[in-house]
C-alpha cells in the first residue's frame, strides 16, 4: 500500500513523503492516527503543501523544545539498584524508570516512546537518546550502581574487576614502538 505521510514519523519518513507499507500498518495505525493519507491522484497533487506546512511546523517546535533539549543533554540519571557480584542487575533498568527521572529532573513530560534505549541490565554507565522532535536527540548519561554503594565507589569497583594487562605484553608493545624509531635515526 502507498501511503503520502502528512506528519512526520519515527523510522519511516517526514511529512509529504510517499513511502510504501504493509496494509496493516497503513490500514490499522498510519490512517487512523491522521498521520498518513492514501497516495491517490489528488493527494500527490498537495505534497508540495503539505511539505511547506511540516517545515513551518517543524521549525516552531524545535525552536520550542530547544532550551529543552539543552537542559536535557546536560543531565545525569543515577539508578541504585540489586545487583549479583558479576554486576548484572537482578531486573532491569526500564525506560519507562529512565522516562520518570528525567521528567522529575527536568520537569518536562518525557514518555516512555522517547526514550531510545534497551533495558539496562548491568552496572555501569550508559547513554540514551531522547527524540524530542526528529531533530532534536539529545544524549544523556545514566549511571547504574550497586544499591547501598555510592555511584562513585560502584566505579572504583568496577574498574578493579577489569582484567589487568599482561605486565610482558606491555614490554613487547614499548620496544615494538621504540625500535621503529631507533632504525629512522
Amino acid at each position: 500500500m502507498k501511503v503520502m505521510l502528512v506528519k512526520d514519523v519515527y523510522k519511516l519518513g517526514r511529512a509529504g513523503d510517499i513511502k510504501k507499507v504493509a496494509d496493516g500498518y497503513g490500514r490499522n495505525f498510519l490512517i487512523p492516527q491522521g498521520l498518513a493519507v492514501l497516495a491517490t491522484a489528488g493527494a500527490l497533487n498537495q505534497v508540495q503543501k503539505i511539505k511547506a506546512q511540516a517545515e513551518i511546523r517543524r521549525s516552531s517546535q524545535n525552536q520550542e523544545l530547544k532550551g529543552l533539549a539543552d537542559l536535557v543533554k546536560d543531565v545525569t540519571l543515577t539508578f541504585a539498584a540489586k545487583a549479583g557480584d558479576t554486576g548484572k542487575l537482578y531486573g532491569s533498568i526500564t525506560t519507562q524508570d529512565i522516562a520518570a527521572a528525567l521528567s522529575e529532573k527536568v520537569r518536562f513530560e518525557v514518555k516512555r516512546q522517547q526514550v531510545d534505549t534497551q533495558p539496562i541490565r548491568t552496572l555501569g554507565e550508559f547513554t540514551a537518546h531522547i527524540r524530542l522532535t526528529m531533530d532534536l536527540v539529545p544524549d544523556i548519561k545514566i549511571i547504574v550502581h550497586r544499591e547501598g554503594e555510592s555511584a562513585e565507589s560502584s566505579a572504583e569497583h568496577e574498574e578493579e574487576k577489569k582484567p589487568k594487562k599482561n605486565p610482558r605484553k606491555e614490554a613487547k608493545e614499548e620496544i615494538a614502538a621504540e625500535a621503529p624509531a631507533a632504525t629512522a635515526e
